[in-house]
């Protein structure tokens, strides 16, 4: 098959699928949907030109939906770049006028378990993954060569509740036997790279019982820290000011993290969780259409940066080897390897729930079933 038909079956797929969905709908669909609480019979019809505020990062993959590339059908949408901080302490302690955004996940994991919120639900759409192996950077003086060597040791980091740092802890206790308790941790006041970013959300510094936690210096961050040797490693959600500048002692744990992070991913099957997409609880129980509305325009916008990476990545962008690295990713990880939807991605949501309960984080486990829209459950993805 080739792309341009591809492209022509993603439409026509989710056509046949918009058109038995209401169909469904029209003979009791609504009625049973409304027990989950989410769906009106009068909310049934689609709106035209329904105005929706939305947040986010202009990925490649998002890139059609804030350009216009793509629609969301019935919706005149409003979108609006903002780092991950600024958006959870919109949505978490804010004024929340954001319809439809991205979100950090394990944040909004730790607001519903330990805050009760509930203004916002989940749809199984997630912009951003990221291995995370490449996330340790140590001193090169202290004989740290292996995960097993930091034992003891004492680690900065910004945000110890983090979606990034809970999967780093997660990925050491079960990969390496290394256990949060195991370590010392030191919080900077500062984070030296959040260019972006945005301020620290309540829920990104969350410190559980039982794990040696204590605050930094005053006015220093974490680079500060690792440079001056007060500490012998930082765990970070992107990379330190002090590695970009590149100080003479200071280095990745794992320098080739691109092999250790495919052969997790060949052992584990886990492609770790970053963000996901939260919409208006509100929202839904008035138009319940919106779940398939939003997520097809999501997963349309990302399948034009899949087609941009096959057809013309490989000439237009400056990486000499873009192709390879593209054909590589899919023969390891297939080629919707950055799916959406709940099914493909049911084993790695459950890690993370799994790794905040056992990190003292949320209060207890959580399930799949309560933080997602019911009836978002069983949407797919047409063939890539």
């Amino acid at each position: 098959m080739n792309r341009e038909t591809k492209k022509q079956k993603f439409n026509t797929d989710y056509s046949r699928r918009e058109f038995i969905k209401a169909g469904a709908l029209t003979v009791g669909a609504a009625a049973a949907l409304s027990v989950s609480g989410y769906a009106t019979a009068q909310a049934v019809a689609k709106p035209k030109g329904l105005p929706l505020s939305m947040a986010g990062y202009n990925f490649d993959r998002t890139k059609a939906l804030i350009d216009g590339g793509v629609k969301i059908e019935g919706c005149d949408i409003q979108f609006k770049e903002m780092g991950i901080g600024d958006i959870n302490t919109h949505v978490f302690s804010g004024p929340q006028t954001l319809d439809v955004t991205e979100i950090g996940l394990h944040p909004f994991m730790l607001a519903y378990a330990n805050d009760d919120f509930r203004n916002y639900t989940l749809l199984p759409i997630f912009p951003l993954r990221l291995f995370r192996h490449k996330s340790v950077f140590i001193r090169t003086d202290r004989g740290i060569n292996k995960p097993e060597d930091l034992r003891g040791k004492k680690i900065a980091t910004a945000g110890y509740s983090s979606t990034s740092l809970t999967w780093i802890r997660g990925i050491f206790d079960e990969e390496y036997g290394l256990k949060p308790e195991d370590l010392e941790w030191i919080i900077s006041s500062k984070d030296s790279s959040a260019k972006d970013a945005g301020k620290v959300s309540k829920q990104e510094n969350i410190f559980p019982e039982g794990v040696s936690i204590n605050m930094g210096p005053d006015g220093k961050d974490e680079s500060d820290l690792l440079a001056s040797g007060d500490v012998d490693a930082v765990f970070h959600a992107g990379e330190p000011r002090v590695y970009i500048e590149g100080h003479p002692k200071v280095g990745r744990l794992f320098p080739d993290y691109r092999s250790v992070e495919r052969a997790y991913f060949s052992k584990t099957g886990i492609f770790p969780i970053m963000h996901a997409v939260a919409i208006k609880k509100s929202l839904v129980q008035q138009h319940p259409w919106l779940i398939d509305a939003v997520f097809k325009a999501y997963s349309q916008s990302k399948q034009k940066a899949y087609d941009y990476m096959a057809e013309a990545a490989w000439l237009k962008d400056s990486l000499p080897w873009f192709g390879q690295e593209f054909e590589e990713t899919r023969a390891l990880m297939g080629d919707n390897y950055y799916s959406y939807g709940i099914e493909s991605n049911r084993k790695t949501l459950e890690a993370l729930f799994r790794y905040s309960h056992q990190q003292g984080l949320c209060s207890r486990e959580l399930t799949i079933e309560e933080l997602f829209v019911p009836a978002s459950l069983k949407l797919t993805e047409p063939p890539t």
